[in-house]
């Protein structure tokens, strides 16, 4: 036994010594390698330990005829078209899918199918003069909100503040899960205290979208029958939501960063030109982050229906501006279609290209000239100053700046 302990031992001593001296062989080889080989040796050391780290095993899911329930990550990012480009899904309810897993990207943006019976009511209440009101809404304004609470800021709320400073009083509607909450109400409340007539409603698709192609579209998708595409499939509901909302109740859709100027109330059945040809002098681009029409008008029955029979979620602006772009076209001198296309200075003085024009102020007296030349078109010309968020949301506004004097001219809560 003694005799098997020490041969034990002696393997032992020489296995240790043989493991020692290739240790020092190989790196003595690692050292004299040239210096690219050794870097790219070491990288896909590096990249493997990682994959091994981070991936995650997706296992394989058997067909079947039961629903799949896909409760949406809490910390999802996804693409915004009026605020921040990125922000969480806060959304916790689960999202009732039966499609193949080619079509799960992008459902996590959807907000939850769940049955909300009392958006009809709590609207109707609203717009219903009570105790608390003199009277009715003289107009009424809708505004959709796909995204987390937290991103409802300054923007926005200056975006409110403009409404009812050019209409005192009109109803504001923000169609939204995230700021149909006690914070929300909270972020409302000075409004509501000053006797502005504003709420925040999660919407019923199933209830907004019924008797129209919107409804067939988005029972197909939820039965994961449309391919929602690489675009946030929040912005696109948000787009056939404006439509939906105009065609059931009438009224004025605005994106939250539009800073309205002047009144709307001369304003009817109207779409603002977002660019003109320069050769022809007629519009070749309209925008619908602006949108004024009476209910069940046709042409937004058109829209809807281009919307659910072209919808493509891999192309920006497609069901979007390019939509009604795409209608107007077509329908433009047909009988029935009664609207008007405002000019760019209506509502988009600039293009997203010089929105931050507006944002900088005078350099030198040449381009303080400009300033007041452009401010007075504006004053003079414009309804309302699309903001494009897109490429000015990390812009600072600069006292004497375009947008800074719109800002003071807007704001009701200035010296507060």
């Amino acid at each position: 036994m003694e005799d098997h302990i020490k041969h034990n031992h002696h393997l032992f001593h020489k296995l240790h010594h043989f493991l020692h001296n290739f240790k020092k062989s190989l790196f003595s080889i690692l050292f004299i390698l040239p210096t690219p080989f050794l870097a790219l040796l070491i990288l896909f050391l590096l990249s493997y330990n990682a994959f091994s780290i981070f991936s995650i095993h997706i296992p394989h899911h058997e067909s079947s005829n039961k629903p799949l329930v896909l409760p949406p990550p809490s910390h999802t990012k996804i693409k915004l078209f009026s605020s921040a480009v990125y922000a969480r899904n806060e959304d916790s309810s689960p999202i009732i899918y039966k499609g193949d897993k080619k079509h799960k990207h992008g459902l996590n943006t959807l907000p939850s199918e769940t049955s909300f019976p009392l958006f009809e009511k709590r609207l109707d209440a609203f717009f219903t003069p009570n105790s608390s009101s003199s009277s009715s809404c003289k107009v009424r304004f809708f505004m959709t909100w796909i995204s987390p609470l937290k991103s409802f800021g300054e923007r926005e709320l200056l975006s409110i503040e403009s409404l009812f400073k050019s209409h005192p009083k009109a109803c504001l509607v923000i169609v939204s899960k995230s700021m149909d909450s006690h914070q929300g109400t909270q972020i409302l409340r000075p409004f509501i205290k000053k006797g502005f007539r504003v709420i925040a409603i999660e919407p019923d698709f199933n209830y907004i979208f019924k008797n129209t192609h919107a409804e067939s579209w988005f029972n197909r998708l939820i039965q994961g029958n449309v391919n929602p595409g690489e675009i946030s499939l929040g912005q696109n509901l948000s787009n056939l939501l404006r439509l939906s909302l105009l065609y059931k109740y009438g009224g004025i859709y605005i994106d939250a960063d539009v800073m309205i100027l002047k009144s709307f109330s001369n304003l009817r059945n109207t779409i603002g030109a977002q660019n003109i040809d320069a050769k022809t002098k007629k519009w070749s681009r309209l925008n619908n982050a602006v949108l004024i029409f009476d209910k069940n008008h046709p042409l937004l029955l058109k829209f809807i229906e281009e919307f659910a029979l072209t919808f493509d979620g891999n192309k920006w602006g497609h069901n979007g501006p390019y939509l009604i772009s795409r209608v107007v076209s077509r329908v433009s001198g047909r009988e029935g279609f009664n609207f008007s296309i405002v000019p760019p200075s209506a509502f988009y003085p600039v293009d997203w290209r010089g929105i931050k024009s507006l944002f900088k102020g005078p350099k030198d007296e040449v381009h303080l000239k400009w300033l007041v030349k452009k401010m007075k078109q504006i004053r003079e010309e414009s309804f309302a100053v699309h903001f494009w968020n897109r490429q000015s949301r990390n812009l600072k506004v600069v006292k004497g700046s375009i947008i800074d004097s719109i800002i003071s001219s807007c704001c009701i809560f200035c010296n507060i």
